[in-house]
């Protein structure tokens, strides 16, 4: 396996993990009410949900190599499509007129497991991360990397799930994202702008190679 294969779904995982969305804000509000061992609690409960959903769209991507190289193309284009709309609506976010409540959390690393299992934008932007971060090692997927990515993945989520921790006790952090909040949003939608438009300039050349192709072959008599 080529190692970066290894280190595209390891940094995949991770900015899935540190981009704001609405785990990241949950995370946040438990650890500026509650400290870091609150926040421990959610980031170590929300992994489960992680590891299902980076093995769900590893699956998809995987599956989609091995069956047709045209379906991964696309499959890359909508996810590119996906992140460019998730970015432009970060990107032109506003505040909101009323303010967060801080709710105590009894028990975090439960309202973490439900957090991540249950996130409907978990499937989505994870196949669009690890598609953006994966399509120029498309044609070296298989199903016996599917193993080794899975892993790499784990070592991204945690070693961002322990930055987290990390940075969510610092006052100062904490009182800077609340100062900032909507700029530190629009810049997550720049971000995702640019994952978006690596993954469209990938899949564009292969699809159109492919539609030419096809348009040759129902041409010949």
């Amino acid at each position: 396996m080529e190692i970066s294969m290894l280190i595209g779904a390891m940094v995949a995982a991770a900015i899935y993990t540190l981009t704001p969305g609405p785990a990241f804000l949950a995370m946040l509000g438990i650890g500026a009410a509650q400290g870091r061992k609150a926040s421990a609690g959610f980031l170590f409960g929300h992994f489960a949900g992680d590891i299902m959903w980076a093995s769900l769209a590893l699956v998809a991507i995987i599956g989609s190599r091995v069956l047709d190289p045209m379906v991964f193309d696309i499959l890359a284009m909508i996810c590119g499509v996906y992140l460019f709309w998730l970015g432009i609506r970060a990107v032109t976010a506003k505040r909101k007129v009323d303010g967060a409540v801080a709710i105590t959390v009894r028990n975090p690393w439960r309202r973490g497991i439900i957090f991540g299992i249950t996130n409907p934008k978990g499937y989505p932007v994870a196949v669009a991360m690890f598609t953006a971060l994966l399509a120029q090692d498309a044609a070296s997927l298989g199903w016996d990397s599917m193993t080794g990515l899975l892993l790499a993945s784990a070592v991204g989520f945690l070693v961002a799930d322990l930055i987290l921790i990390w940075i969510v006790g610092l006052g100062v952090l904490r009182r800077m994202y609340q100062r900032h909040e909507i700029w530190i949003v629009r810049a997550t939608g720049v971000l995702f702008i640019g994952f978006a438009v690596q993954a469209i300039a990938n899949a564009l050349p292969n699809l159109g190679q492919n539609l030419t192709h096809g348009f040759s072959t129902l041409r010949k008599p």
